[in-house]
């Protein structure tokens, strides 16, 4: 059995949980509705409070494909009910970001800014603290959505390994690296 694919997932309090005749997974919570097509070989099921996903062979394709459709469902139960939150921080001398709606504007060292428009499903907001790094939160439904928008923001300006300088997550641990002057003894 797949390790993960075997776990049964369970269905918090107000998320409403449905398996369509063409194996279409539809999740309903107090953040919104998400639906997922699972592949006809692997059968969803709903019981007890809990969705079980399951295979009918141990071929490889069943097993790679079990353990996939177990987190992905188990993805859009997390953001239908509780939802997704990833924080980015701006950190450079002069480095800046603000928002309109859903176009992020970034000064992150280039001779102009820089405009991001995002999708609708996303909800961003910016914050800016005297004597800290102006910070980007995106909050989402979709997990597989927020972070391929929080890597194509992060893609703008990389982290560097000497001072630190770009667009980095927040908490995320760089490996810096000593520079010029350390050789010279």
């Amino acid at each position: 059995m797949s390790r993960v694919g075997k776990l049964p997932i369970a269905i918090p309090s107000k998320t409403e949980v449905s398996v369509a005749s063409n194996n279409v997974v539809t999740v309903k919570g107090p953040k919104g509705t998400l639906s997922e097509k699972i592949d006809k070989d692997i059968s969803v099921k709903v019981e007890d409070g809990r969705i079980v996903v399951e295979r009918p062979t141990d071929q490889k394709r069943h097993k790679t494909l079990h353990g996939l459709y177990r987190a992905l469902i188990n993805n859009m139960v997390i953001g239908a009910s509780v939802g997704y939150k990833k924080e980015l921080e701006v950190v450079g001398v002069g480095f800046r970001a603000s928002n309109q709606g859903q176009l992020l504007e970034l000064s992150i060292g280039f001779s102009h800014p820089i405009y991001v428009l995002l999708p609708e499903e996303i909800k961003i907001s910016t914050e800016t603290v005297k004597g800290q790094a102006p910070k980007v939160i995106l909050e989402s439904i979709d997990k597989q959505l927020i972070g391929q928008v929080a890597a194509k923001i992060r893609s703008l300006r990389k982290p560097e390994p000497y001072k630190g300088k770009g667009i980095k997550y927040a908490g995320e641990v760089l490996r810096r690296k000593a520079g010029k002057s350390a050789g010279k003894k």
